[in-house]
């Protein structure tokens, strides 16, 4: 098994900015929208974007916790982000369609706040000498 732990500090940064990313996204999409509605049409207003950083926040959260959680033992770190993951992938499948705007968004920042905190709280344990 290849050994990512002195990757974990960058992966976990990676991880954090791609979930704030998420919830500034769908935080902000609405109001954008409202001020621009060619946005809609771009990249930035297409499901394709939720999906394209749900790519990104797996494998990095996957690899990152996982390794981490091998050398500091802090199990609970590993469930936040996997509990994390499953209501962002639960999310991107339903879609707004099923759940209504309102529910998507809620459980977007949920899954993405989820995710971030448990990057966080495993960059503490990994580097108990930073300040943070």
């Amino acid at each position: 098994m290849l050994n990512f732990s002195k990757y974990t500090p960058i992966l976990d940064k990676c991880a954090i900015c791609a979930s704030v990313v998420c919830a500034f996204h769908c935080l902000s999409l609405p109001f954008l929208l409202s001020l621009f509605p060619a946005l809609a049409v771009s990249v930035l207003g297409q499901e394709l974007f939720h999906e394209f950083l749900l790519g990104l926040v797996i494998p990095l959260s996957l690899i990152s916790l996982s390794s981490s959680c091998r050398r500091h033992k802090n199990w609970s770190v590993a469930l936040l982000g996997l509990t994390g993951l499953i209501v962002l992938i639960f999310t991107v499948i339903m879609g707004h369609e099923a759940l209504g705007e309102d529910v998507e968004r809620a459980t977007t920042l949920i899954g993405a706040s989820l995710i971030a905190a448990g990057h966080l709280r495993n960059y503490a344990l990994c580097h108990p000498t930073c300040k943070h």
